[in-house]
This record gives structure tokens, sequence and C-alpha cells, in this order.
């Protein structure tokens, strides 16, 4: 009996010992999965999409060597009733807008400040797009309707094969996506988990199988697509897209700081989502947009590339471009676009009024009825508001 014990007491101990061991050796992926499981609790929300390098792998951009471009103070367009009470109602953190180039209002709140780097989430996608077009340009994807399948075989078999790069620019490839935030079994929950605990990116976007609706027939938001785009310009440039974007895009913008971008567990870049940058340089995007991919001395998006993603692209009459929001009635509001993140993110630009709004936000109610239209008459309203 003793010696069942004793054999008994061993195994317990070498159980115990293995489970710490593997605690410790997997600690930064359980880490990671727990704050993923309580990133957007009310509680943690706000700092967590101030500190998103501290949740998840990262790496810095070098925001190069040349001096911060300017942001001249204009007239100041003080904060109203109106627009103070949106901005509690959706728990807004920081605003900054321009009107003609200048500042006209800038605000920080729930206790952030000028100086956080703040989650873009889904306004990654329309910096991604910038990029892409640069790539267009340069000849090294020449049609936009070749199969994307052609600068990435790794999808061959998956549902993106037979799929055109015009349909994943628009959101249309079919593939079946769920994109509930708040069920966590979805799609883009289960892509979370994925960059959580070290995962490949690649290899999930290769793994998704099915199709929801025949490629470029039908509008659906699906965030990998923006990841296949990624792949897309690795595949036709040989250069990883966050080094070509840190040499295109984000050294060539003077910006404030370096930015920070979130990876996976092979270092690709999350380039659907991941990006973080201050406000205000989340501003000068939009106004390099508003200047037609014109800003700090030099053409860094081709114009035609502004024009044609800021334009109606997708099918079925659906408001959006090439990884840009465009309402579908902006011809009556100034020719109006947007990119947007879930949780109220945006950069709003306004190319008839001249004016750029750069909003972040912690709005755990954004996916509510109607949020987004509120969102963008608050914007319109700004920015037809008079000087």
């Amino acid at each position: 009996m003793r010696r069942m014990m004793r054999i008994g007491a061993r195994v317990l101990l070498a159980v115990v010992v293995i489970a710490i061991a593997a605690g410790i050796w997997k600690r930064e992926e359980i880490t990671r999965l727990i704050a993923v499981n309580g990133l957007f609790s009310e509680q943690r929300i706000v700092q967590n999409f101030s500190h998103m390098d501290r949740l998840f792998r990262s790496r810095v951009l070098d925001r190069g060597t040349g001096p911060v471009s300017p942001l001249p103070a204009g007239v100041a367009e003080p904060i109203g009733p109106v627009e103070r009470d949106w901005i509690t109602r959706r728990a807004v953190t920081a605003v900054v807008m321009l009107r003609a180039g200048q500042i006209v209002q800038e605000d920080y709140f729930l206790g952030t400040g000028a100086d956080d780097l703040r989650i873009s989430w889904s306004m990654a996608k329309s910096v991604l797009s910038a990029l892409f077009g640069t790539v267009v340009a340069e000849g090294r994807i020449p049609d936009l309707d070749a199969q994307v399948t052609q600068y990435v075989p790794a999808l061959k078999g998956s549902a993106y094969d037979g799929t055109t790069i015009r349909d994943v620019l628009t959101m249309s490839s079919g593939v079946a996506f769920n994109e509930d935030y708040m069920d966590f079994g979805s799609d883009i929950n289960r892509m979370g988990r994925v960059l959580a605990l070290g995962g490949s990116m690649d290899a999930f976007a290769a793994s998704l199988k099915t199709r929801a609706t025949a490629p470029g027939s039908h509008m659906h938001y699906v965030s990998i697509d923006t990841h296949v785009l990624g792949m897309v310009i690795h595949g036709a440039t040989g250069r990883d897209p966050v080094e070509l974007m840190q040499e295109r895009i984000i050294a060539p913008m003077g910006l404030e700081a370096s930015p920070v971008m979130l990876t996976d567990g092979e270092g690709t870049g999350f380039v659907l989502g991941g990006l973080n940058l201050r406000t205000r340089d989340y501003a000068r995007i939009g106004q390099m947009f508003l200047q037609k991919g014109f800003w700090n001395g030099r053409q860094i998006v081709p114009a035609d590339w502004v024009a044609a993603s800021t334009a109606h692209q997708a099918v079925d009459g659906a408001g959006y471009g090439f990884q840009w929001w465009v309402p579908v009635d902006n011809a009556d509001h100034g020719g109006d676009y947007m990119a947007r993140g879930i949780y109220g993110q945006y950069i709003y630009v306004n190319p008839a009024a001249g004016v750029v709004i750069a909003v972040n936000s912690a709005d755990r109610g954004f996916d509510a009825e109607g949020v987004n239209e509120e969102n963008l008459a608050m914007f319109r309203a700004l920015a037809q508001a008079a000087p």
C-alpha cells in the first residue's frame, strides 16, 4: 500500500512539474489569449487601445530621419454641445480636425493623451490600399482582374481560388466569413486567437474553404480579404508588405512618432487592422489623401489611385471603393469618403469642404443599429459648419 502511495505521489509530482513547465513554456501565449478575451472589457478597453504593443506581438516601424511635417494651427472651432454629447455617447478618446490643412480642433478624452499610439483596427486597410496603389503604379500588378492565385499559389484550393484582385480590393471575394465580434466562435474571433497564440495568418487565410457567394457578385465585408492583399503584394514584389509600407508610406509622411504594427507568430504584419499611430498622424494620412496623394513635398500615392480607391467600386451599389468606405450619397456631400475601424476609429475626408477629421474611440456600442450613420452625420455637420 505504501509503495503504491509513493508511486502515486511520484506520478502526481511529475504531472505537476510537467504542468508548471508547460505553463512557463506557453506563458506568453496564455497571457496573450487572456488579453484577447478581455481586450474589449469596459474596464480595460480605453487603455488597451492605446497600448496594444503590450498585449500582442508587434514591430516598430521606422518613421524615417526627416523632420515632422507641420500641422499649423488654424482658427479654433470649439466643441459645441451637440458634438460634446456625441463624444460622450460614443466614448470618443481623440478628435483632430483639419480645415485647409490647419488644426482647428484637437481634444483628448477618457484619460488618454496626444502621445498615445492608438489602434487603427480596419483603418489600416485603407493604408494598405495606399501601398497597393504604389505597387500597381510601378507595374508589378498590371491587371486588377488577374487571379489572386497568380501571385499567391498557396491559396490554390482555398476559397480564394478563382477570385480576382479586384474582387478582394472591393470586399467582393465571396468568401464565407463571420465578422461578428460578439460571437466567440466567429471567424473574426478565431482569427484573433490565431494572432494571440502565435499562429500564421497566411495559413489561416489558406484554411478558408467555403464561399458564401460567387466572386465579384456581392460586396460582403471580410477582413481577411485585406490580409490576402498583403500576400499579393508579397508575391508581386518579393518584399515584406510592412517593410514596403514603412519605406513608401510611413517614412515620407513625416509622422510624429514611429508607428507600431501588430504581427502574427511568424512576424507577418497584421495589415488588416494592426497599425498604431498618434491621432495627429492619422489626420496627416487623411490630409495626404485630400491632397490627391501629395504630401510633405512629394507624391506619396499616385493621384489616379487615390481617385480610384475613394470612388464607388464595389458591386451591387455598395458604398465601398478599394478598401475605403465611400457613402452611396457622397456626391451630395462634398465627395466625402473615410477609413473606418471597429469601436469608432475614423479618418473622414471631405474634399469639397477641405476637411479631414481623425477620430479614435472605445465605443463598445459601435455595432448598434444606426451608429455608423450617426457618426457620418456628425462628421458632415462638422465639415459644413461655418469656420
